[in-house]
């Protein structure tokens, strides 16, 4: 397998330009004012963790690799948009595990060992045209509706569930993208991008003002 193979996986997509997905391209921003957004609010908190600090950075880098793969468009280029988003997956369920549900280290480690295992044999048994690749994501939404329901007597749990339903929202916009094409040439994945830069700063903004 070549790393600089081109590949086009969204209606935007007509050619192997770098700037054939325009607006795919763009919307990125939209990670990066989520992180801007979430910085200051973590910067004006009288009791800040690196932790959060961690997961704001990871959230401008998401924006970054995704902008790069939309403009590259290469097999190679699609680690710079799947391995932060990835890393900011196990990172947020880290932290909901200690500090929402003040779960011990051990069985934290036990929860999020067992859920990338179950997230990898998912991905290796099933199809990426599943779903147009939204598969992998049903896992993440998984864990932040079982977080949410065992907190939804808490300010925190209903943060978590309201990101949990926009998720779900901007899931549909990315799923439905390639089935659109016909009609609206521009898809809908961009979409995804807007409803997903939100649903990072929802939680961001959990993780910064909620202690339990």
């Amino acid at each position: 397998m070549s790393w600089s193979e081109p590949i086009s996986l969204y209606c935007e997509r007509t050619s192997p330009a770098f700037w054939a997905e325009p607006v795919n391209a763009a919307t990125n921003v939209a990670f990066l004012i989520a992180a801007a957004l979430a910085l200051a609010l973590w910067r004006s908190q009288e009791r800040k963790d690196s932790g959060t600090a961690a997961l704001i950075a990871l959230t401008a880098v998401i924006g970054l690799g995704s902008f790069a793969f939309h403009t590259l468009a290469t097999k190679g280029a699609v680690l710079l948009d799947v391995i932060p988003i990835a890393l900011f997956v196990y990172g947020y369920l880290l932290l909901a595990l200690r500090r929402f549900l003040q779960l011990s280290l051990v069985a934290t480690c036990v929860i999020l060992v067992a859920f990338i295992a179950a997230s990898r044999a998912l991905a290796a048994v099933v199809s990426s045209d599943v779903l147009n690749g939204s598969l992998e994501y049903l896992p993440p939404l998984a864990a932040l509706i079982t977080v949410g329901l065992l907190l939804r007597r808490s300010g925190t749990g209903r943060s978590i569930l309201l990101a949990a339903a926009l998720f779900t929202l901007s899931l549909v916009f990315r799923t439905i993208d390639r089935r659109v094409c016909a009609g609206f040439p521009l898809g809908t994945h961009f979409v995804w991008h807007l409803l997903n830069a939100a649903v990072l700063f929802f939680l961001l903004r959990t993780a910064i003002t909620k202690r339990s």
